[in-house]
């Protein structure tokens, strides 16, 4: 069906894992409301990213709430972009072993010349790690689902398959689980980190052409 092969070959290329603004919460300063993130990553190409938090007063379980913009490159800027929002919350703590979760919503964009495919999903992260105020590291399992996807085929395609239709799409169109381990360096109101890890489609069994990622990223906090 090239409906769902179209959707399949979007999942591939747009289902990017490399996303997760990290923070090293034994760094962070109940003063520091403001987390700015910058990060470049490999998976599928090279993704640019810019990210910000805001840290809420809560003794018990610290919460980030945030957003998260980042794009591929290419030659055409903003065809292909995904944008989340979410909450980070630090759960457990017994010294310097620390559990947090993250859950974001997702919208994504891919464009080539058979058709605009936006989708919005989930993705959702789970980090356990030793963190001490000036280093930290951990590990991290999450899934990256892709929940209902939008179809605008082009012209070009329709010519070759006049039957297909545009429109939103459902079920689920795929997702993808990563597992990896991160690690940074904090300095003042700054941090650097390092993620990395595997990828695999949520059968388990298939992986993609590419199937690592790796980001490196820069945190400011004010």
């Amino acid at each position: 069906m090239k409906k769902y092969t179209l959707s399949v070959l979007w999942i591939i290329l747009t289902a990017h894992t490399v996303k997760s603004q990290t923070v090293n919460w034994s760094a962070l300063n109940v003063k520091e409301k403001h987390i700015l993130n910058a990060n470049i990553g490999a998976e599928y190409g090279v993704v640019f990213g810019l990210g910000y938090g805001y840290q809420f007063n809560t003794k018990l379980f610290p919460i980030i709430a945030g957003t998260e913009f980042s794009i591929p490159s290419g030659h055409t800027l903003l065809d292909d972009f995904k944008a989340k929002a979410g909450v980070n919350i630090r759960w457990i703590k017994i010294k310097d072993i620390q559990f947090s979760t993250k859950v974001q919503g997702i919208f994504r964009r891919f464009e080539n010349e058979n058709a605009v495919i936006a989708n919005f999903g989930l993705d959702m992260t789970g980090v356990i790690g030793y963190y001490r105020p000036k280093w930290f590291a951990g590990a991290e399992v999450g899934f990256d689902k892709a929940i209902v996807t939008h179809f605008q085929h082009s012209e070009k395609y329709k010519e070759t398959y006049p039957d297909v239709k545009n429109g939103w799409y459902e079920p689920s169109t795929g997702g993808n689980f990563y597992y990896g381990l991160q690690g940074g360096y904090s300095f003042g109101n700054q941090e650097i980190y390092l993620r990395g890890g595997s990828i695999v489609s949520q059968d388990l069994r298939t992986k993609p052409l590419l199937p690592f990622y790796v980001q490196l990223g820069y945190n400011y906090k004010l």
